[in-house]
């Protein structure tokens, strides 16, 4: 399987309350030292490496200016071998999408945007500490369409207390009416150390929670999107190809603080310090496993998607995974022939039916 490439962009213009990813405020001459890092690492990825995805992840990717982003690009066109249908996703904020950078990104390679909207209703933005609009948020994903994008993301997060049904459905139908490809369905998590820790606003009860989750599972497929992933809807075809790679285990290459990394039997990350990032020739890394990818974690992750896992594969232990399932059966998994898989109940509570169907598996 061919690898992907993570770019990890550390500045924001304003880092939102709910936050735990890292990131430092934006400013111009780190962030230019910062693609000159980039740059220089890419150089030390293995010698024609195989590539069919990249993704710009943050932080705020799409503060960078186009021509930093352009640069980057070049850079990997230059070291590795990158597929004709790669797919180049940059995470983009609503207030960042002007028709300039719109083109620019589109220039330098850029075909797939994933917009931070979180929601159309102006108190849920207020709330989450979001600087757009519901106006500005709809305006930049139509701009986008203009501008050529075909593929196109829009994030919705779900978990405060105002989030009623109604305001809920408004949020899917805001979604629906512009022309997006993609809707990834957060669950808001009070992350320690970010300012929601100490002072979160009224949130869901948990019932409530697992009512508008499932709510949205049901407009959204009736919709025509495929609930493909627990927090991911896509329409046909429309998958992200990059995320899918950490599901189903394929190698993956990250660059820049607090990037992360999977390949050659090993699992590292970049220390989350942009200074160090800058000063050091080639990025240091740490070795967060020695020996991933177990079967558990392989069919853990595999059961975060709709398509699930063929036990099959497994056969030390699949007969005892089988046996342990079957009173989840047909509620939270599914079962076709030796393949398992989750329903959206099921994606709730899956850590609790991950510790008592998986051998070896803690809470």
């Amino acid at each position: 399987m061919k690898a992907g490439i993570y770019i990890h962009v550390p500045f924001c213009a304003k880092k939102c309350p709910y936050c735990d990813f890292y990131s430092v405020s934006y400013r111009t001459e780190p962030a230019e030292r910062y693609t000159d890092a980039v740059c220089r690492n890419l150089a030390e990825l293995p010698a024609h490496l195989s590539v069919d995805t990249v993704y710009f992840g943050g932080g705020t990717p799409s503060v960078l200016p186009p021509a930093q982003i352009s640069r980057i690009l070049s850079e990997i066109y230059a070291h590795c071998d990158v597929s004709d249908d790669t797919e180049i996703t940059l995470e983009a904020n609503p207030l960042t999408m002007t028709p300039a950078r719109l083109d620019a990104w589109r220039e330098a390679g850029i075909n797939r945007l994933s917009v931070g909207v979180q929601s159309f209703q102006a108190e849920v933005l207020r709330l989450l500490g979001r600087q757009h609009t519901p106006e500005q948020a709809a305006d930049a994903v139509r701009r986008a369409a203009s501008a050529g994008f075909s593929n196109l993301s829009a994030d919705l997060m779900i978990g405060l207390s105002v989030q009623s049904p109604q305001l809920l459905d408004a949020d899917i139908q805001a979604a629906l009416s512009l022309p997006v490809t993609h809707i990834s369905a957060y669950l808001l998590k009070i992350e320690e150390g970010t300012p929601f820790a100490a002072d979160a606003p009224p949130l869901l009860s948990e019932d409530d929670l697992a009512s508008r989750y499932l709510r949205m599972h049901s407009r959204l497929t009736e919709a025509g999107f495929s609930h493909y992933e627990i927090s991911n809807f896509a329409k046909p075809g429309y998958e992200s190809r990059h995320n899918r790679k950490y599901w189903l285990c394929a190698p993956y290459y990250g660059i820049g603080p607090a990037a992360h990394s999977q390949n050659s039997g090993l699992r590292y990350a970049v220390p989350d310090d942009l200074e160090l990032f800058l000063n050091t020739p080639i990025q240091q890394t740490e070795i967060t496993d020695a020996a991933p990818l177990s079967d558990s974690e392989r069919i853990m992750l595999g059961l975060r998607l709709s398509e699930g896992v063929d036990l099959n594969a497994y056969p030390d232990s699949r007969e005892q995974i089988m046996k342990a399932a079957a009173p989840f059966i047909p509620e939270y998994l599914t079962r076709s022939g030796s393949r398992l898989s989750m329903t959206p109940e099921g994606w709730l509570l899956q850590n609790a039916i991950l510790v008592r169907i998986l051998p070896d598996e803690e809470a």
